[in-house]
């Protein structure tokens, strides 16, 4: 027994000789934080998904507080975070321009050829490398979800062989358009009308072989487009968003159907918004999803 009360009473004097110990070194080494840093973060989503470009929302919230880093520097954040941040850095707040992720290929499974069946690791990287991945488009959608993985907002689908994004969950961290070895998913304005889904930089007699739909550079849609917003670049057509009206003539004249908008064909098995989008941010585009 008197074993026992002396191990307790030995514990208790050790335990209370670290704590005093633990105390003391806690004040002498404590890193007073900054108080413009804590508001700043207070106001960042915490989704760390490295789209302003620093590796979490802490260090981002560091970077602005220090004048390192633009007020508006988290893309996910919407205005009203920012205007709290402009508020604390004492700075006027500016709106933002929301961007959402879209992906530029339309080579479904159905509509793309392949080069042989793919039975390996479920990653996009890892096909690429054989033989730059199982379709015949070197420019293509691989299919197997890299981007989806990358996405901290379930925003990416694979439907129908092909990457797709939900408008209603993208944030435009843009941590798909790093993770896509092809190259191939751009962020675009959120409010943008059309877009063109290829990136295929092949002459068209080679895209024919790749699959049904892709660009072949015909430039039908840079003649047609009253003001100028697309043109045919490297083989494929290209949309400059800040002369884009929206007309949708681009889309009405493409012989290939590749000019897509919110009212697109979803029977083709690719998530599409089922109606126009608008620059009204409050009203979210209802997204359908269709695989075949």
């Amino acid at each position: 027994m008197e074993i026992i009360l002396s191990s307790v009473l030995w514990f208790a004097l050790f335990g209370g000789l670290f704590g005093i110990a633990l105390a003391f070194f806690s004040k002498v080494f404590y890193v007073k934080t900054d108080e413009k840093v804590e508001a700043v973060r207070a106001n960042l989503p915490g989704a760390n998904c490295a789209g302003c470009g620093f590796s979490s929302c802490d260090a981002c919230a560091a970077a602005i507080a220090e004048g390192k880093a633009d007020i508006n520097a988290c893309t996910v954040a919407d205005d009203a975070a920012h205007a709290a941040i402009a508020e604390v850095m004492g700075l006027e707040a500016k709106k933002s321009v929301r961007m959402r992720a879209q992906v530029m290929c339309s080579g479904t499974s159905d509509l793309a050829r392949k080069k042989y069946e793919y039975d390996g690791a479920p990653d996009c990287i890892s096909a690429t490398r054989l033989s730059g991945g199982a379709r015949e488009c070197p420019y293509g959608c691989v299919g197997l979800g890299t981007c989806a993985a990358a996405c901290k907002f379930n925003a990416i689908h694979i439907v129908n062989g092909v990457a797709a994004i939900d408008y209603n969950s993208c944030r435009g961290c843009g941590a798909c358009v790093k993770a896509c070895p092809k190259h191939i998913i751009d962020l675009i304005p959120f409010d943008a009308r059309h877009w063109v889904g290829c990136r295929c930089l092949d002459r068209g007699a080679l895209v024919r072989n790749y699959c049904d739909v892709g660009c072949i550079g015909c430039k039908i849609c840079e003649k047609n487009c009253p003001v100028g917003a697309i043109t045919v670049v490297d083989s494929v057509a290209k949309i400059d968003y800040e002369k884009c009206t929206g007309c949708g003539l681009c889309e009405e004249k493409c012989p290939r159907k590749i000019i897509w908008s919110g009212k697109a064909q979803s029977e083709d098995g690719i998530v599409r918004g089922n109606e126009d989008l608008r620059a009204d941010f409050g009203r979210n585009t209802k997204i359908e999803n269709e695989d075949k």
